[in-house]
């Protein structure tokens, strides 16, 4: 059997949930392959580890003017300079356990949805430890330098224009493949009686007839997401909310507060597994532009409003999606408010972007990625 690894690094969620979306599609497979996810931070030393996601996401969030400058010179930087040297020394380094654990796990093909594993694997293969191919997922709308992994065995882009930037800077045209990024199979059957929007809205015990807004997140710019919530409860409109707290215990008592405040107009949720549903219901989503989420919304064709979009990777993704019409953006709470307002009274922009958005959208980039990948061993 096909031994099949998916590695993942937990700096964020979109590159795990790229890895499970690949994991879960290939366990669906006719021929299903043996396949495997790590988290290939589970491997790394304690203290790279906390640095490397902990200090990731604390910059993001507290500095993000200095997450710009870094985001903006490490595009820059050529990665024969003594940085990027020294950034891979200490990758090297920290991570003898990942590479001890790839090695007995003899895979006959490995897919990395972050750029660091790929690095590491890809100095295992030449120094004859990893006899197998390597294969790249970006997880982006955009590419970035420290995607540009050279000499893998192929890379997976979102569009044209991502496949585009990669041969511009020195990856081998005949490697790369637009697929579009992996979401899980939830998402992968847009038109099935599972999403019929109708369906969907009366299991979440809402009015089909009304519309319905998702709010998945909050953030700078914007507030936290019960403010954000009971901004937007205050706006003319006959319209629904559900809105998503996640594992944010405090925002989901305030948001069962103001739902008992609003009984018929907000559906207050924490953890979901069901986020393929809530889209289906919707008729907008606002939400950050992660390449994962905005993936998934592309992936059932619903119109984006985006938000608090994290200094570079996420404002390129905003900005593709704007400039191919299934998304508008919003600065700040007033610009959220008079968008939605706006929105829901023009049924046809908004039909317009859901159009926009159904057409962008790639729900089976999973099953093409594993098509590319397995059809190259078996």
């Amino acid at each position: 059997m096909t031994r099949l690894l998916i590695l993942s690094v937990s700096a964020g969620n979109g590159h795990v949930r790229a890895a499970q979306a690949l994991e879960a599609t290939a366990r669906t497979l006719p021929d299903a392959p043996e396949v495997a996810h790590l988290d290939a931070m589970d491997f790394v030393a304690a203290g790279f580890r906390k640095m490397y996601t902990d200090g990731y996401i604390r910059l993001i969030n507290e500095h993000p003017a200095i997450w710009e400058q870094v985001h903006r010179k490490t595009d820059t930087t050529p990665h024969g300079a003594a940085s990027q040297r020294l950034r891979r020394g200490i990758e090297r380094l920290s991570s003898g356990a990942l590479r001890r654990e790839v090695r007995k796990r003899r895979p006959d093909a490995v897919i990395c949805t972050h750029f660091l594993p790929a690095e590491l694997l890809k100095r295992e293969a030449e120094q004859g430890h990893l006899p197998c191919p390597i294969w790249l997922q970006v997880t982006d709308y955009d590419l970035h330098n420290m995607w540009l992994v050279p000499d893998l065995a192929g890379y997976f882009a979102a569009t044209n224009e991502v496949a585009f930037r990669m041969r511009a800077r020195g990856l081998r045209a005949d490697r790369l493949h637009v697929t579009g990024i992996p979401v899980m199979p939830a998402f992968a059957q847009p038109d099935s009686a599972e999403l019929d929007r109708g369906a969907c809205v009366r299991e979440l015990g809402l009015d089909p007839s009304r519309r319905m807004i998702l709010i998945v997140a909050g953030g700078a710019g914007v507030g936290d997401l019960p403010t954000l919530v009971q901004r937007v409860l205050g706006l003319a409109g006959d319209f629904q909310i559900v809105a998503v707290a996640g594992r944010n215990a405090e925002a989901k008592q305030k948001l069962d507060a103001l739902a008992a405040q609003h009984p018929r107009r907000l559906l207050a949720l924490g953890f979901t597994d069901r986020m393929h549903k809530l889209m289906a219901a919707s008729d907008l989503v606002v939400t950050k532009p992660g390449g994962l989420t905005v993936s998934e919304c592309l992936a059932i064709g619903r119109p984006m409003l985006l938000i608090s979009p994290i200094p570079g990777q996420e404002e390129h993704n905003a900005g593709y999606l704007m400039e191919e019409g299934a998304a508008w953006l919003a600065y700040d709470t007033i610009g959220v408010e008079y968008k939605i307002a706006r929105l829901m009274t023009e049924p046809a922009t908004l039909a317009a972007m859901a159009a926009r958005s159904r057409a962008l959208g790639k729900p089976q980039a999973a099953r093409a990625v594993l098509d590319r990948v397995l059809g190259g061993v078996r």
